[in-house]
């Protein structure tokens, strides 16, 4: 089995939409710096090969590249000769500011959940203390 075999349980999630008005390379490069932000693409695990994944999405091999080699660019991945295409082991500051910007939403939305079922801003600030409290004694969060 191929290294990139392992991650395609997370690039099976990719979904590239031919209406969306924004550029298909774009979309998959969001969707991968989602991936690799979120921690379902590991530094040093392998993307699937360019035809594979073009075959998957069933979109030109142009654009995969195109995603591949923007990425390279933001040194999210690397390319290493004949083996393949990999996230980068480096810590990308680009990383962080894409995690920074989920959790933002994910804020987001709950202060607007909240809301919507009358909680002040205190009150989802202590609901999160006690399941934060919660998520450490049981060794869930590390």
């Amino acid at each position: 089995m191929a290294q990139w075999e392992t991650t395609e349980s997370a690039v099976t999630r990719i979904r590239l939409n031919q209406k969306d008005g924004a550029p298909l390379y774009l979309q998959l490069m969001n969707q991968l710096k989602y991936l690799m932000a979120s921690g379902r693409l590991q530094p040093g695990e392998e993307l699937p090969p360019i035809r594979v994944l073009a075959e998957r999405l069933v979109v030109n091999p142009s654009t995969i590249a195109r995603a591949y080699r923007e990425l390279e660019i933001e040194r999210l991945v690397e390319k290493r000769s004949t083996h393949g295409t990999f996230v980068s082991d480096v810590g990308s500051p680009l990383a962080e500011i894409e995690q920074r910007r989920i959790l933002i939403d994910r804020v987001d939305a709950l202060l607007v959940e909240a809301k919507q079922f009358r909680v002040s801003t205190p009150g989802v600030i202590e609901l999160i203390q006690e399941r934060d409290a919660v998520l450490t004694e049981g060794n869930l969060v590390k």
